[in-house]
């Protein structure tokens, strides 16, 4: 910020007025700290966020709930004894993100100043888990006294049948008409008539039946002796049919654990001489298997947990891409869902425009009624030639034709968006503007209103040209040039590819800064470059669209200390106008935005540069809570001794966030895929010194597959074939 502009806010500002922050439209706020740490659990559309002690809405600072398609459907659910809140032994989610498990313990319980109950005399387990839109609890309970434990156990409960974006932080003037109702000794109804004319109900069962029932609280009176134990399980269901029964406990578990473990047959796995490593693979992985969605259309990895659990097109597609290498059926998944609900008119209150693919979808009422506009919202910048470039990237890992037929329409509309709306001064560069006023400001993957301005801190205005789409743009004609190929439309292919080649020459003379030493940050509706230094420069390697010479500069410069922290690189440099490390894209660490650079560094040969991302990033998750790296963190300096600085509203977890760990892997492998001569290759693969063996099994390649282990000698590497199952070669490839 300049001189003259501090002196003009200190004017305008007297020290005796508060100043007034205008609110962004979708800001997530963050009022105070959570008192308890939270836990999540996801299936399908449904998730939940509990806090340690396994409860929701007990303690303040977290967005708690039982959701289901974007409605709160439990606000409430406190287990009490005595009217005193138990105390936490332990918390612990399962390996694979199944179930969540809750150790609790009596405290000291008086009655008229006399100790009726002595702390730690009751040992209480609580096993919660989500399956087919039904929260599932069991609560155990164990007499480890000498003496007959006589207490009250109370489950209080309520709802407000929240939107999503009412918890978040929206305001609305109107809502709907709630109700609660006993259906029966073992059964509660809480239910909602929405101003949009749906019906939301929330079903409570109890078993066995309470001693006591009212519409917020089951009270169950215990007399347990020496050493004895007692369970009761309580189902609420999210819209479960007035007449049905939930399922059992324990088959409904057993059910739920085959089908985990049912959908991750066939992907790769991944085993290395790092066990801290491994933790944070297996934890990404199950991370992902949790936020996987059936759809009608397919697989779909959902964003993130709590704020982003649908579909976005933006976050689905990276992720696949990031994924490719271990799953390709998640890109499956994912092309064939957002080509179904790809953009057919124009209608300005979604952003939408014939051949645009989707930024995201929400199922709540706010979204029904156009409170918001994200029912079916494309503005998103950046999803359209991403589709492309995922539907290029997924057929070559595949040679899956009969996908790429189905596809090529809604790729053909995407590639003509891209050339029409896309452009529309035709000025040859992907710009957007948004056609709402309640759609988002800016519309690439940095979407916070502030996210891209000029060297002076002014905000861009008009019709942005970001840098980096213009070169997912740039890969995915190249892409969709070879796609055509493979159907036999040579005259497409050639077109597609002198257009390619065409936007590079235009960006280079565009967007390169001589003075910064890296490409602008975007161009404003001028076509006046913002002379920012940003992580986007980087994933302009990913796209492949830059120069060899200025590739290796703007990784130079994306390792100095203005960029990298030591945990990874931040999304704006230290220096730049409006620089903040704890800023939500102005300076904070992403690790799929870094996932991707490391990608860019790879493709250009830079592996050295390739393992100080992965070390930064890998060091980062070691420390992080259960070895999760979250959808961002701060983008502080490095200090000894301790760990990365989190920020307050992170997701975690994140879909693309979890896919990091792969992506990484794959960039220091440099692992390639050729399904037309039945070989994987290994391109100038390089080790990180954290790392000195990986094993991967079951590799895929179209019906055949590989066992390999990879072994570091230093700046060198091996590889031995362990198994071979079908027609399939390996090779390393030493050159650029």
């Amino acid at each position: 910020m300049t001189a003259e502009i501090i002196t003009q806010t200190i004017e305008m500002t007297r020290l005796s007025e508060p100043i007034v922050v205008e609110e962004q439209p979708f800001y997530i706020p963050m009022t105070g700290p959570a008192s308890r740490p939270r836990r999540s659990l996801k299936h399908d559309d449904t998730f939940i966020v509990l806090d340690s002690h396994g409860d929701i809405g007990a303690s303040s600072g977290g967005p708690d709930g039982l959701f289901n398609c974007d409605t709160r459907y439990l606000a409430r659910l406190e287990l009490v004894l005595d009217d005193v809140q138990p105390l936490l032994l332990g918390s612990n989610l399962r390996d694979d993100n199944s179930a969540l498990t809750i150790d609790l313990t009596n405290p000291d319980v008086y009655q008229q100043d006399r100790i009726v109950l002595p702390k730690d005399m009751l040992h209480i387990v609580r096993t919660i888990f989500l399956w087919q839109g039904t929260a599932y609890q069991r609560i155990g309970l164990q007499n480890h006294g000498d003496r007959v434990a006589t207490f009250d156990l109370t489950l209080l409960f309520d709802n407000d049948f929240a939107d999503l974006f009412e918890v978040r932080g929206e305001k609305r003037a109107r809502r709907g008409i709630g109700s609660s109702k006993l259906a029966g000794p073992a059964d509660v109804l809480l239910e909602y008539r929405g101003l949009d004319g749906s019906n939301r109900r929330t079903s409570l069962h109890f078993d066995p039946r309470p001693t006591r029932l009212s519409v917020n609280a089951a009270t169950y009176r215990f007399e347990l002796a020496p050493h004895q134990s007692r369970s009761l399980f309580v189902a609420v269901g999210c819209n479960r049919p007035a007449a049905s029964m939930p399922a059992r406990f324990f088959p409904a578990l057993l059910a739920h654990r085959r089908e985990m473990r049912t959908s991750t047959t066939n992907a790769a796995s991944i085993e290395t001489s790092n066990d801290i490593l491994n933790e944070v693979l297996c934890q990404a992985m199950a991370d992902l298997n949790m936020l996987m969605t059936e759809t009608p259309q397919g697989r779909y990895p959902y964003a993130g947990i709590p704020w982003y659990s649908t579909t976005f097109g933006r976050d689905g597609i990276i992720t696949a891409l990031q994924m490719l290498w271990v799953d390709p059926r998640v890109a499956r998944g994912v092309l064939r869902r957002l080509a179904y609900y790809q953009a057919k008119e124009v209608d300005p209150r979604a952003d939408a425009e014939p051949g645009k693919i989707l930024h995201e979808m929400r199922g709540g009422e706010m979204a029904a009624l156009r409170e918001v506009p994200f029912a079916q919202y494309y503005g998103s910048i950046d999803s359209t030639p991403l589709f492309v470039l995922l539907a290029g990237l997924y057929v070559e890992r595949t040679g899956d034709e009969e996908t790429l037929t189905e596809l090529w329409p809604a790729i053909e509309a995407a590639l003509n968006w891209i050339d029409v709306s896309g452009d529309r001064d035709r000025d040859g560069f992907v710009e957007y503007q948004r056609a709402t006023e309640k759609g988002l400001v800016n519309q690439g993957w940095k979407d916070s209103f502030d996210a891209v301005f000029h060297a002076d801190g002014r905000l861009a205005e008009g019709s942005v040209a970001l840098a980096e789409v213009q070169g997912y743009v740039f890969a995915a004609k190249r892409l969709a040039a070879r796609c055509a190929l493979r159907l036999g439309r040579r005259e497409i292919a050639q077109r597609l590819e002198l257009e390619a080649h065409q936007l590079a020459e235009r960006f280079e003379e565009s967007f390169w800064c001589d003075d910064l030493g890296t490409y602008a940050l975007a161009l404003d509706g001028d076509k006046r470059p913002c002379k920012v230094r940003s992580s986007n420069a980087g994933q302009l390697l990913f796209s492949g669209m830059v120069r060899d010479d200025r590739a290796r500069k703007v990784a130079a410069d994306l390792l100095r200390p203005h960029f990298f922290t030591g945990w990874g690189i931040r999304t704006i440099a230290h220096g730049e106008a409006r620089y903040n490390p704890m800023s939500y894209h102005n300076g904070s660490i992403w690790p799929h935005d870094n996932a991707l650079i490391a990608l860019g560094l790879a493709r250009y040969g830079l592996k050295h540069a390739v393992e100080h991302v992965f070390k930064g990033l890998f060091d980062a998750a070691s420390y992080m809570d259960l070895r999760r790296l979250p959808e961002l963190f701060c983008g502080f300096r490095r200090e000894k001794n301790r760990g990365a600085t989190l920020y307050p509203v992170a997701c975690a977890p994140q879909a693309w966030a979890s896919a990091t760990p792969f992506t990484l892997l794959e960039a220091a492998l440099g692992l390639e895929f050729d399904i037309g001569r039945s070989e994987i290759r290994l391109r100038n693969p390089h080790l990180p010194a954290f790392l000195n063996e990986v094993v991967l099994r079951d590799l895929q390649l179209g019906p055949s597959s590989v066992d390999l282990r990879i072994r570091r000698h230093g700046e060198d590497v091996s590889m031995e074939v362990m198994r071979r199952r079908g027609k399939i070669q390996v090779s390393i490839v030493l050159a650029h």
